[in-house]
């Protein structure tokens, strides 16, 4: 293979300084996105030390020139793995980073400086650079959702096969310990080695950033559907939710039913402790229905201390059921805000299609009508409306 390494370096130093700045100038913007500082940092020293190296590509070169750029690299490595903890917001190990740089730089001057020995050192750079990319690899190659899986995949296959190059070259070297396995030298792996090295680089920056313009994607789509304060669906997302699901209901002929909870007396709540407690209170609220319902139950946020729940396929004593579950499971955790117990309630009100008729203002109607006869008859309670229908009718 006719290439030019000291072009190639020239691209990769070139391409790795400006990834950074791109990524630099994405984290001043993206700021809730983790691990962007330390990519951007990473791409950095990997320029750096692709520069330091370019300069030592006429023998014998400069001893310490290249314990430097090796330095440099090792870093850029590590600070890699490191961006990756920080997206996925798993705790940093800051010991991989020092662990990394001091194995490198220690034996790199130990075989370049003290007992020079050019394929020693270049056989143990190559196997901790494969360790570390293997490592990085192996925390991106999960199983989780699209699209996100298919930026942190690319990303996890590039490390891996930047793992293989340079198990390859360790692997090489091993073999042939006659030959000299040096950057500098003409040999027909080298150009083989480091050409694929420098396009999985540029897979492995191209697909962080397809993981960062995902991970906004989802943001500003959470952002778009979710209610800020609490986690729960807000009302525009259970609008179209409620379509979806009455459309699926009426397909195959299921039940759906409706819940409206409510917190009681709320604005005493507010007034006796502030604004933030009774925040905490409706957080409290969301977290223990989230805990109750199943994966395919739709709780939203449906104004101040209201919450609307969809349940599909489900009757309405079923329906009963889990809401008396709700109710009580709310009592038996109060709230402690500040060293305080805050003592409340939830009154909820039930509503089924079988009852009301498979449309959406028909089913809300029945459930916060429901939610207002719990509220009006002592509240903390569970109401029914198919019950309310029963005693006006005898009445």
């Amino acid at each position: 293979m006719n290439l030019d390494l000291r072009t190639m370096m020239v691209m990769m130093a070139v391409l790795s300084f400006l990834f950074s700045i791109l990524l630099g100038l994405a984290g001043l913007h993206a700021r809730g996105i983790r691990g962007l500082r330390k990519w951007a940092l990473a791409s950095l020293l990997i320029s750096f030390g692709l520069g330091i190296a370019y300069g030592q590509m006429t023998p014998p070169g400069n001893g310490w020139s290249i314990v430097a750029g090796a330095g440099l690299l090792a870093a850029g490595s590590a600070l890699q793995w490191l961006g990756i903890q920080a997206f996925k917001g798993q705790a940093k190990q800051w010991s991989i980073l020092f662990l990394t740089v001091a194995l490198v730089t220690t034996q790199s001057i130990w075989f370049t400086v003290i007992q020079p020995n050019v394929n020693m050192r270049a056989m143990i750079n190559s196997m901790v650079f494969a360790a570390i990319n293997f490592t990085c690899a192996k925390a991106l190659l999960i199983p989780m959702r699209q699209p996100e899986r298919t930026a942190h995949w690319l990303t996890g296959v590039s490390f891996a096969l930047l793992a293989t190059v340079h198990g390859a070259r360790a692997a090489s070297i091993f073999l042939n310990p006659a030959d000299s396995f040096g950057l500098y030298d003409q040999i027909p792996i080298n150009p083989v080695i480091f050409f694929t090295g420098s396009i999985t680089q540029l897979f492995i920056t191209f697909g962080f950033i397809l993981m960062v313009n995902y991970r906004l994607s989802v943001e500003l789509d959470n952002l778009a559907t979710t209610d800020s304060l609490t986690g729960a669906w807000n009302r525009r997302s259970l609008e179209q939710e409620f379509n979806r699901l009455l459309a699926h209901s009426s397909r195959h002929q299921e039940t759906l039913s409706v819940m409206m909870l409510d917190v009681d007396k709320f604005k005493s709540i507010n007034d006796e402790y502030g604004h933030q407690a009774g925040d905490e209170v409706l957080r409290h609220l969301t977290a223990n229905a989230k805990s109750a319902i199943r994966r395919d139950d739709y709780l939203a946020r449906y104004g101040g201390e209201e919450f609307c729940l969809l349940l599909p396929a489900t009757s309405e004593d079923e329906a009963k059921n889990l809401a008396e579950r709700l109710r009580i499971a709310y009592l038996e955790r109060p709230v402690i805000w500040r060293g305080k117990k805050i003592s409340s309630s939830i009154s909820i009100g039930v509503a089924s299609s079988d009852n009301t008729g498979l449309t959406y203002f028909s089913l809300l109607e029945a459930a916060d009508a429901a939610l207002y006869e719990a509220k009006q008859t002592g509240r903390d309670k569970v109401i029914v409306h198919s019950k309310i229908d029963v005693e006006k009718r005898i009445d």
